[in-house]
This record gives C-alpha cells, structure tokens and sequence, in this order.
C-alpha cells in the first residue's frame, strides 16, 4: 500500500472507532452486558491493529460492530432528531440568558416601535409597499392588502361583525346596506381604521379602506446589558407585569404579561407633568427639568412631529396634575409610552420593580420599514403631528 492509502485506510478507521465509541456511550442504558462487553473488547483490538493492516481488518471489525449493536431502524431521523434536539435546546440557551425575540403588542409606543396598524396605501413613507406582489409584500413588510369601497348603499349592522380569518392571519367580515365586506385585522382594528359607525349612511364610491395592514415590529431584547450597565432615562425596557395592577385589576389579565415602555424615572427621582411636559427633580438635587434638558434621547418626544407629542397629563392616578408629584421608590423604575395619549403606563400602575425587567430592546428585524435596524435610531418624521383621531394620530397611519 502506498502512504496515501495507508492514510485513508486510517482514516476511515479512525472514523469507526468514533461511531463505535458513541454508539457505546448513547446507547449505554439500551446495550446488554454481552454487547457492552464485546464493543470494549472491539474498541482494544482496533486500538492494537497495526497502521499496515487497516485496510484488510476494517470490514471485519465493522461486520463485528454491527453484530454487537444491530443499528435501528430509521436510523438517520433518529440521527437528525438528536441534533434537532441540541440545537433546539441551545437556542432556548441563548433565549434565556442573552435575547428574547419580541412581538410589539400595542400601539403604546408609536412611533418609536408598532404593534398591528394599518398603513395608508397613497401615502406611505414605505416607496416600495404595493410595488411588489402579495407575498413579498407580506415578507419583506409583513403587509397584507385591505382595501374596501361601497357597493350599495346602507348602513352598518352591527350584529354582522364574524371573524373570517385563519390561524395565521386574522380578518373581520361586516355587512353594509346588505353587501357583505372582508378586511384584515381583528373586529377592533377594523373598526379603527375603516372608521366604521353605527346608524352612518354608506354611499356607493365611498372608501372604507384602501392600504395595507401590518403585523407590527418584531425585535429582539437583549436580556444581559442591565446587570452589567447602569440603566438610563429614554432606555426602551421590556418587562413582565406580575404583580401590577391599573384599577383594581391585574395587567396581565387586561393585556399580557409582557410590556414594552421607555423607562423616564429612576429611583429617587421626583416627576410630575406640567403643560404636557415631563419635568424631572434628579434624586440629590432641589430644581425641577425637563426631562429632554436631562436626557437628550427625549428631545425627538417633544418634536411635535411624526406622531411624537410630549407626555401628557391629566391621565391615570399618577402625576394626572401638575400639582401631583411622585417620588420613584428604590428598586422601581417609571415607565412611559412614547404614544402617551393611547398608552397604559406607570401613570396607571405605578412604577415597575426591577426584579420585572427583562431587558433593553435592542434590533428590529422584521418587517423591513424606516425602524429596521438599532431600536430607536429613526428620527421623527418631518410632518406634524397634528391632532387625535378615532384612537390615534392620522400621521401614525403613514408609517
């Protein structure tokens, strides 16, 4: 035999001893003693077996293999379920110690993150939605088509509302003067954002919708940073709501267990809201500041633009007057919403504990929009904000 061949007789060797001695160690609890007792004594004699002889014995130490430890059947699935099984038990490693993907669930944080909204199809800052087919649009922008006109004339029943979507996609059916519409979206969304009232006359040509709705941002939280950094006015946190409640009942049971908010309060800061401004008295010192003069994260909160509009006041049980102010506690951390007219916040249920914390929130990844990317690294858009409309801002649907 040349070198080569006495290198690959080796090699191949080498690599059967490796199946053997796997074999020996996985299967150990299913082997009787007699196999047990016949791969040890195979591993030694191919541990002993001359490097010019290899070649010649490999066929009978494999034939001696599979005598001791007959292979089962499906062999190769149980092989794949084995590695399905570790790489699925290191990713839900990494999920636990390091990131936590995360669906926004609420429109709390627009403009800065998005739960499911609907998006104005003629005046999207998006140049390319509508411009791909359906599936691209729903894979790159997470986007589905809903678009509705009046065929006859009517009004509203609203005994009509039925659910008319599937697992993966929701979708709300309504009849109006007797022709029967489908959009996408729960009976609420759709409600929201076709504008539909009751005992309103429908005219034939009249647009109910005619955009896209989005399945919101998807990002990751990164769960290690807050043990190691200290944590920040404008961080935007994740956390759980054990233990929180808004009038008299659980956060939990009135909208989830998970939260998104901008933390604005540390322990031993004094809040209160004056003119829709958040003004902060640093633990330690003796003069109230606006919390953009503190942190200048802030400062695009107070733009007036893109849907942005300050911390308002006058809501909640919590600095509701500019006379009510609220020391944070220690340990606690006051948290806000950048859509602070439409958001359940600490306004309601108090400071959040810190043994709630999750995390920071740390990449968008899905959908592809102006927020993909670091969260929070998008600037406001250049249009006013202007004012509220059937439970948002009209500048919102833009976006």
């Amino acid at each position: 035999m040349t070198f080569w061949q006495k290198h690959c007789a080796r090699k191949k060797l080498t690599k059967l001893r490796t199946e053997i001695r796997l074999c020996r160690h996985n299967d150990d609890d299913l082997l009787g003693a007699e196999a047990k007792r016949e791969l040890d004594a195979l591993l030694g004699d191919m541990k002993a077996v001359p490097a010019a002889e290899c070649g010649r014995r490999y066929d009978e130490f494999a034939s001696r293999f599979r005598k001791a430890a007959p292979p089962y059947r499906h062999q190769a699935i149980r092989g794949l379920l084995d590695l399905l099984l570790v790489v699925g038990a290191v990713a839900f490693g990494i999920r636990a110690l390091f990131l936590q993907p995360f669906r926004i669930p609420t429109s709390s944080m627009q403009p800065t993150l998005y739960g499911i909204h609907y998006i104005d199809g003629g005046r999207s800052t998006n140049p390319l939605l509508g411009k791909l087919p359906g599936p691209l649009d729903w894979l790159l922008f997470s986007t589905r088509r809903a678009e509705a006109t009046i065929k006859t004339p009517g009004e509203l029943d609203v005994n009509s509302f039925r659910a008319a979507g599937s697992m993966l996609a929701d979708s709300t059916s309504f009849t109006i003067g007797g022709t029967k519409y489908k959009l996408p979206g729960d009976e609420r969304k759709v409600i929201e954002y076709a504008d539909l009232e009751a005992g309103r006359s429908y005219r034939p040509g009249e647009k109910l919708a005619d955009g896209y709705l989005s399945m919101g941002d998807h990002l990751f939280v990164e769960r290690w940073s807050i043990y190691l950094t200290p944590l920040r006015r404008g961080d935007v946190m994740v956390f759980t709501t054990e233990g929180l409640e808004a009038d008299g009942r659980k956060l939990a049971d009135l909208s989830g267990f998970f939260y998104i908010k901008r933390l604005v309060g540390l322990p031993g800061d004094t809040l209160k809201i004056v003119g829709n401004v958040l003004m902060i008295k640093p633990a330690g010192e003796e003069k109230f500041r606006p919390v953009y003069e503190i942190e200048p994260a802030f400062e695009k909160l107070y733009s007036g633009k893109g849907g942005y509009q300050g911390h308002l006041g006058g809501m909640g049980s919590l600095i509701a007057s500019p006379q009510q102010e609220y020391v944070v506690p220690k340990d606690h951390y006051f948290m806000m919403g950048d859509n602070s007219q439409f958001s359940l916040d600490s306004r309601f249920f108090g400071a959040v504990p810190r043994r709630n914390l999750v995390g920071r929130a740390w990449v968008a990844f899905w959908p592809f929009s102006r927020r993909w990317g670091l969260v929070d690294r998008a600037g406001a858009l250049d249009v006013p904000t202007g004012r509220a409309e059937k439970g948002t801002f009209p500048v919102m649907y833009r976006q």
